[in-house]
């Protein structure tokens, strides 16, 4: 906690369903919060807490009138659909009054989450298209947006993005369209994983093929087309640009020596302890960090909530991308870190939001 928020915490539990889930909404200055629901087994309340922050610091660089928060429910996404459903209903139920939270989608939930959220309180964004939605993971808002963030960041990492080799770490709703959109410029994809292995050609990955294997059959272990190595493995590639897409703190200072790129684009949210990120600048890489480089899905769900068209938001994505990008590179001299010039940018809006309220710290 510090003077920034959180504002609320809200810890769900109902036995009898087995619902444990928790909110955080950390700062509304900017107005009501939107952040995604994310599930997973071992999700936690510092976990929430950190994502709702980083939501908060994503949303106000992106110029958006909301603030940030962040919700988690604890249990396996791939459960049968029918107890998803249940759990994800009852946990909007038991927020139907929180009004300064707006549901998105994140890890272990999607758009048919979002239209169950919709159904039972009505603040939902990253609904299916039937319902008037833009469907994030659909369409690729987030890689859509890492494309133009790597646009203007390779130049200033010293190469060429036609050419470009790129590692994914985690292949699914950000990683696989990032890879997608890159190819389209020339980059090529020489490693993927995912929970079950590393795929690795340095002569290339089929990017079509290979996300055509994983919606087909979901785990790389069974693909035959690349060498496999163990899911970690993506962390020793050699490569140009690295995309981790997956879970908070995959590097860490005690693995941060083994990534070999020269630039990082944050595509997961939290993906780097603050330690590694400074050895990492130390030998010369450039990361950009996460509520940067992986704006795109958020502002594409809160155009979406406010009734824009696909078309305007990915005009929006491609405009604030590679605003911000040129911003945190310009600030990021003399031994600022790019982290610490992107918190300047974000936190001068937020703070200048704050002195405007009533209540100045949320």
């Amino acid at each position: 906690m510090d003077d920034l928020g959180p504002a609320k915490v809200i810890e769900v539990r109902e036995p009898a369903l087995g619902l444990r889930a928790t909110l955080v909404v950390d700062n509304v200055a900017l107005g009501p919060s939107i952040g995604g629901l994310r599930m997973a087994s071992d999700v936690s309340n510092e976990e929430c807490a950190r994502l709702a922050r980083a939501m908060t610091l994503k949303n106000a660089a992106a110029g958006l009138a909301h603030g940030g928060g962040k919700s988690v429910l604890v249990g396996d996404p791939r459960m049968p659909a029918d107890r998803k459903e249940r759990l994800i209903r009852a946990f909007a139920h038991a927020l139907r009054n929180e009004t300064d939270y707006i549901f998105g989608p994140d890890m272990g939930t999607d758009e048919s989450c979002m239209a169950w959220v919709r159904d039972e309180i009505g603040r939902a964004c990253g609904l299916p298209a039937e319902l008037g939605g833009i469907p994030l993971d659909e369409v690729g808002a987030t890689g859509w947006g890492l494309l133009h963030c790597a646009e203007v960041a390779a130049p200033a990492a010293g190469f060429a993005l036609a050419g470009a080799r790129v590692a994914v770490q985690g292949f699914g709703a950000v990683g696989r369209h990032a890879a997608r959109f890159l190819a389209g410029k020339g980059a090529q994809l020489v490693a993927a994983s995912d929970t079950s292995a590393t795929l690795h050609d340095p002569r290339g990955l089929d990017v079509a093929g290979l996300d055509r294997f994983k919606q087909a059959r979901g785990r790389f272990q069974d693909y035959q087309n690349a060498e496999k190595r163990e899911t970690g493995a993506i962390l020793d590639v050699d490569c140009d640009i690295w995309i981790p897409a997956a879970r908070p703190d995959v590097v860490r200072e005690d693995n941060a020596a083994r990534l070999r790129a020269r630039l990082v684009l944050q595509g997961a949210n939290i993906p780097f302890t603050p330690g590694a990120e400074q050895a990492l600048a130390a030998r010369g890489v450039l990361v950009i960090p996460d509520f940067v480089a992986n704006a795109g899905g958020v502002i594409c769900a809160a155009m979406e909530y406010h009734g824009a068209t696909q078309a305007s938001a990915f005009e929006a994505i491609a405009a604030k991308l590679r605003e911000n990008t040129q911003a945190v590179l310009a600030g990021a001299k003399g031994g600022v870190l790019p982290r610490e010039a992107a918190l300047r940018l974000a936190e001068a809006r937020l703070r200048k939001a704050m002195a405007l309220r009533r209540f100045s710290v949320f």
